[in-house]
């Protein structure tokens, strides 16, 4: 199954999937999709180790990094924001509010230590670092959620002759991410956790195919609520140049020796 997605990563299988787990990225990929892994939890020292790692797992296949850079934030152009500080803008009457509330349903409330000087959540300079590094490796694609990513990022993406992708959640963010100069969509309807927006998947990939075609061709990849090879067909028959999945490997894909198992997941590669 070859489409325009297959020829711009050198994949078999026009499915990406996007994991947290290096495991599963390299099993993906191996298998003949396209692993990308989720960079956002991670430091430069860290993400260094995990790509080093999948490029001696990977069989010399292609996978890409995913981060995440708000187009907006309520801390733009603050310098040097950490947890910590980010934390101690939280009025007492929340926290106090929160810990009731848990209380009033026997939930225990457990913190996690953080280092003073953590960058917050989303560090747009963190997740540039982040790509600086990822560029000593192979990958074949970045991506980018939370809006149009910055310039920067899309320049970092010609300077090495990578795609950028990013992801929508309607017609109208497809049409602003296209003028950007993005070179894919991940176009996800609300099966995929209803964190996009409202509208189903179905939907969404041919309405957004048929809003961008008159500007620039740019591949959709269709996401959320696609679970077996015959919702990738029926994307794929809306237009679509291929699927994203989250988590492919989480229902039993993945075997004892890390590969990816076709037999276990004939339904989505097959």
């Amino acid at each position: 199954m070859k489409s325009p997605i297959c020829e711009m990563l050198g994949i078999e299988f026009p499915l990406l999937a996007f994991s947290h787990c290096r495991d599963v990225v390299a099993a993906v990929s191996r298998a003949g999709g396209f692993g990308v892994l989720g960079a956002t939890v991670h430091s430069p020292e860290t993400i260094e180790q995990e790509l080093k790692w999948i490029d001696d797992h990977v069989d010399g296949k292609p996978y890409g990094v995913d981060v995440l850079i708000p187009e907006n934030i309520s801390t733009a152009g603050e310098k040097n924001v950490t947890w910590k500080s980010l934390e101690a803008k939280i009025p007492q009457a929340h926290r106090d509010y929160t810990k009731n509330l848990l209380r009033k349903y026997d939930i225990d409330l457990t913190t996690t230590n953080v280092a003073d000087n953590q960058p917050q959540p989303f560090d747009a300079t963190r997740a540039l670092e982040l790509l600086d590094v990822s560029f000593r490796h192979p990958i074949r694609l970045i991506a980018n959620a939370l809006g149009v990513p910055p310039k920067e990022m899309i320049e970092m993406g010609k300077k090495h002759g990578v795609p950028v992708a990013a992801l929508v959640g309607a017609k109208e963010h497809a049409l602003r991410q296209v003028a950007s100069g993005v070179d894919i969509l991940v176009v996800q309807g609300t099966e995929a956790g209803g964190h996009c927006g409202e509208v189903s998947t179905m939907v969404l990939v041919p309405e957004v195919i048929k809003a961008i075609k008159p500007i620039r061709d740019v591949p959709v990849l269709a996401a959320g609520g696609i679970m077996t090879g015959r919702r990738l067909a029926a994307c794929m028959a809306m237009g679509a140049a291929g699927v994203d999945r989250l988590g492919l490997a989480c229902n039993g894909g993945v075997g004892d020796d890390g590969n990816l198992s076709r037999e276990n997941d004939r339904g989505i590669l097959a």
